[in-house]
């Protein structure tokens, strides 16, 4: 049986990090699930790579197609961006991974069922993941500390404990430490351990 696993957690978790080192040891054995987005691309990003950079008429396209498993819109400091995840379908005996939100893991549930899909959610300490989000802004071309903070404390209400609770198959992996016991934590939680 195909599994789905949902990589989700608050801004600076680690998740692009893990999820890049997951898929290259594991690239035979799991199918990375390419999420779409309206939002303007990072630098450092590709197309294709780490998201499919749409237009708002794509996306409207897609929809009217029938073709959008899970969609979320963002009113950011810059306008809405909406994140969403194409149709697609489970090949027999290949697992998947995706970075996703709560939202999304319970959408994938819903398309898929809760029996497919791992919700695998990247924890860290506040303060570390501040510095983090920090970090990752001051390499922007044009930082954008506004949106940083709009996401952090969107974080926090998206996170409840409520909300992480509701959640079927919930993983929780830390990410405070070093990559290689990150990765060790994925592979008991990749394994069935």
């Amino acid at each position: 049986m195909s599994r789905i696993f949902c990589l989700v957690g608050k801004s600076g978790a680690g998740k692009d990090t893990l999820y890049a080192a997951v898929t290259a040891r594991y690239g035979d054995r799991l199918t990375p699930i390419v999420p779409c987005t309206t939002r303007p691309r990072r630098a450092g990003e590709r197309n294709g790579e780490n998201y499919f950079f749409v237009t708002e008429q794509e996306l409207r396209g897609l929809e009217e197609r029938g073709q959008v498993i899970e969609k979320r819109v963002y009113q950011t400091v810059n306008g809405p961006w909406t994140y969403f995840t194409r149709r697609f379908s489970l090949l027999e005996g290949r697992d998947y991974i995706v970075i996703t939100t709560l939202e999304g893991a319970r959408s994938f549930i819903r398309a898929f069922g809760a029996d497919t899909v791992r919700t695998v959610y990247l924890t860290l300490p506040d303060g570390q993941r501040l510095r983090r989000c920090l970090d990752r802004e001051d390499a922007q071309p044009a930082p954008n500390y506004a949106e940083l903070c709009r996401r952090y404390l969107a974080d926090e209400r998206d996170f409840s404990p409520e909300a992480l609770a509701s959640l079927p198959n919930l993983h929780p992996l830390d990410t405070s430490s070093t990559l290689p016991d990150a990765l060790r934590q994925w592979e008991e939680i990749f394994n069935g351990k």
